[in-house]
């Protein structure tokens, strides 16, 4: 059986250390801050009403406890903790070793590329395989969704041993694994860097500059046709940098086309009705005044610096004109402390 360490104690570190413990496919270490909260039996519960209880084998703090051993390593990290994640566990990896990010768009390659091995094997899903959500840190986790067949980059492999991580991927996650062309195929895409970012501007930017709220806003059941417009600006522009680069013509659908709509109003409609997305509030905090903007929150500390910013950069170096990404990226650095 191959052995995975799992770096992060989020919700999708939860979900998948106990899902592959669970149904026996591979042995499990976990990578924590915190390794104190952890237990070594913990439950997930899933949309069939299955209670998958796992094992975990080695839970440390420790790199050298749970890398040099791992046949697979996964990155369940926010973007900007994967550099000083990478560099951690640098001296500690087999040169075999898979190393991956549970979520690409958030520049786990870009970063990777800087600081591990040339050689050294990389992949990265293009999508989180997962709904997730932790229940008990540490001890049980929801897992609310699953995705028909996954995305996924492999870099830096024979065509062989890739034939051969694929089908234990696949095995792992018990659905069809699809091998992208490259990184930028699976770091590149206009989910959360424009979604997010794009709702996020017509909330607290532009003319609401300043402005707050007397309620909490529903991130997405409160969906506005001028977010919805942005989005689909912001999604033309990202497009015309796709035209430039060596990626297929195919490998992301645009906005539009994902959420099944014609134009703002749809879209809008759409985003506003998706059942998974009821209930999501807005990184947002309440004061004496109201409701204000919480630029603290990963919303803002994510989306913009690690997850826009490469859209942006690549725009730039390959000449693409790109106002409305521009005014929402430079908009987003503005409020944080970066």
């Amino acid at each position: 059986m191959q052995t995975i360490t799992i770096c992060g104690g989020g919700s999708l570190g939860h979900v998948i250390a106990g899902w592959l413990a669970a149904r026996n496919h591979a042995t499990v270490n976990i990578l924590t801050n915190r390794p104190e909260r952890w237990q070594h039996e913990i439950e997930i519960d899933t949309p069939e009403n299955e209670l998958l209880k796992a094992k975990l084998h080695i839970i440390s703090n420790k790199p050298e406890d749970v890398i040099p051993m791992a046949d697979v390593v996964l990155l369940c990290l926010p973007g900007f903790l994967i550099r000083s994640e990478l560099e951690k566990l640098r001296q500690h990896l087999s040169p075999n070793t898979f190393v991956g990010s549970v979520f690409s768009s958030t520049g786990f390659f870009f970063e990777a590329h800087e600081v591990l091995s040339d050689t050294q094997p990389l992949w990265g899903f293009q999508r989180v395989p997962f709904i997730s959500r932790v229940n008990e840190y540490g001890k049980s986790a929801h897992l609310l969704g699953f995705k028909q067949s996954h995305n996924v980059a492999i870099e830096h492999v024979a065509e062989s041993d890739k034939a051969a991580f694929v089908q234990m991927l696949s095995e792992w996650f018990e659905r069809p694994i699809h091998v992208l062309n490259n990184y930028y195929e699976a770091s590149l895409t206009n989910s959360n860097p424009l979604l997010h970012t794009s709702r996020l501007y017509t909330m607290f930017g532009g003319k609401n500059e300043g402005r707050t709220y007397p309620h909490m806003i529903l991130f997405y059941e409160e969906w506005t046709e001028e977010a919805a417009d942005l989005y689909i600006k912001m999604d033309k522009e990202f497009f015309q940098l796709l035209n430039v680069l060596p990626v297929a013509d195919n490998y992301l659908p645009t906005a539009l086309d994902y959420y099944e709509s014609s134009d703002a109003q749809s879209l809008a409609a759409k985003l506003s009705s998706i059942q998974g997305f009821k209930g999501i509030t807005s990184p947002m905090k309440q004061t004496e005044n109201g409701w204000e903007p919480d630029f603290a929150s990963r919303y803002f500390t994510e989306d913009f610096p690690y997850g826009l910013k490469y859209i942006w950069k690549l725009a730039h170096e390959n000449g693409i004109n790109c106002p409305y990404i521009d005014k929402v990226y430079e908009w987003g650095m503005s409020k944080i402390n970066i």
